[in-house]
């Protein structure tokens, strides 16, 4: 598990670390909020839906938070979906979420706690991890609407900022009841841990109201909500997405490399913001490194880009990537840490196999028609050479030492090895 440098901060309150790393976006009541994390020590949660198997960097940003707040001597209740997954946030979505079955999002939960595990300490009551199955599976429909729903406007909800892209296309009766089943999490977590606090991304603001206005009014309990800017780019699209999909926490999702390299490959604009999030690095060191001009800016992502891969993979990974992006981009390093797909030889004797299909198989593009307009744009080159042909047909013979180097674009690369 990772552990925060003790020197990382001057500050004593966390949410001064918070606010001068550019996390807090939105509070309920800000005065109140920092006085009480400056003066006690409380229980907080964060939720999250379970809504594919592994988490993404998106919940990387909130898993950094809840591990400040545990340096500062605060308790994370980390809260998986089982419950809410079974429904689906509509916030911020323009279409409805794929319904998933128990199995499956039992399943989630379960991939997301191995998850957490190795950024959290739950050893001696640090930190809580509860499952929002365990009270909303069970619900009587009538009792809840009875006790909870009575507390709910429905013409607020639907003045709600999560609901708004929704009503566009249609929003379901499922997802509206969304709101009721993430507002009452905090009043069971407050019943049973005194949870004082909630956090969340900013897309979550209206849901966090909900949750705090339902603890005072069922509960008589003045508690508190707190968001984060999400991760977006300077041009204020969300980061974290990849040809591929999501960029994963999970390395057989999002290999260490593919991880590494995403972040080396930030745009200049977006190093300071990464830097502050995303890494333990003292502040007086990430203005440092995100004033760097011109070339020496690479420098600095270079750094961003160990820094996070070693949080996420550990440091050997992060070493590897290092050494692999170094070994293709500098000439130095170790060329055996690169993606490498190993396939058999007797696929490329005979007739071979078509260049499009090759990259296909192995992740470069995701379909025959971006294959055939890589090539088309000349992106695509095969050791150093640049391939014109988007029939070309690749034999057991042209691959070198049993192994041919292929780049698309200016920064992917990918060894395939006949075995």
């Amino acid at each position: 598990m990772y552990k925060i440098d003790d020197n990382v901060s001057k500050h004593t309150n966390v949410f001064d670390v918070l606010k001068e790393r550019g996390f807090i976006k939105q509070t309920t009541h800000e005065e109140e909020i920092r006085e009480l994390l400056g003066k006690e020590k409380i229980k907080f949660y964060i939720g999250f839906d379970p809504t594919a198997d592994s988490l993404h960097v998106g919940h990387f940003m909130q898993i950094i938070i809840m591990m400040y707040m545990q340096k500062y001597g605060h308790t994370p209740i980390v809260l998986v979906g089982g419950g809410t997954g079974m429904i689906g946030d509509p916030s911020g979505r323009t279409d409805m979420r794929q319904m998933m079955t128990k199995e499956i999002v039992m399943d989630n939960c379960n991939q997301f706690t191995k998850l957490f595990n190795q950024f959290i300490d739950f050893s001696d009551d640090k930190a809580i991890a509860v499952n929002n199955a365990d009270w909303l599976w069970n619900l009587n429909y009538i009792d809840f609407i009875r006790d909870i729903g009575r507390h709910f406007s429905v013409n607020n909800m639907l003045r709600a900022e999560c609901f708004k892209k929704r009503l566009e296309t249609g929003l379901s009766f499922l997802e509206f009841n969304y709101m009721l089943m993430q507002s009452y999490d905090f009043v069971e977590l407050n019943k049973k841990y005194g949870c004082k606090m909630q956090f969340g991304g900013d897309d979550q603001w209206s849901n966090i109201l909900g949750g705090v206005d339902l603890v005072r009014r069922e509960l008589g309990e003045q508690v508190y909500g707190m968001t984060f800017s999400l991760l977006t780019t300077s041009e204020g699209v969300k980061m974290g997405k990849t040809q591929k999909g999501a960029l994963w926490l999970n390395p057989e999702k999002t290999t260490p490399y593919e991880f590494y390299q995403y972040w080396r490959n930030v745009e200049d604009a977006d190093v300071h913001t990464c830097l502050s999030m995303l890494t333990f690095l003292p502040m007086e060191e990430v203005e440092r490194l995100s004033s760097l001009e011109g070339a020496e800016i690479n420098q600095a992502k270079e750094i961003l880009a160990y820094e996070v891969t070693k949080l996420v993979h550990g440091e050997a990974e992060a070493e590897k990537a290092q050494s692999a992006a170094r070994a293709l981009f500098a000439g130095g390093g170790a060329m055996e840490h690169v993606p490498t797909t190993q396939m058999e030889a007797s696929r490329f004797e005979g007739e071979g196999m078509g260049i499009v299909a090759l990259i296909k198989e192995i992740g470069l593009v995701p379909s025959n028609a971006e294959g055939f307009r890589t090539i088309e744009q000349g992106g695509l080159t095969i050791d150093n050479e640049k391939v014109t042909d988007k029939k070309l047909v690749l034999t057991k013979e042209m691959f070198k030492d049993n192994a041919i180097l292929i780049k698309k674009g200016k920064k992917t690369f990918h060894r395939v090895e006949l075995i």
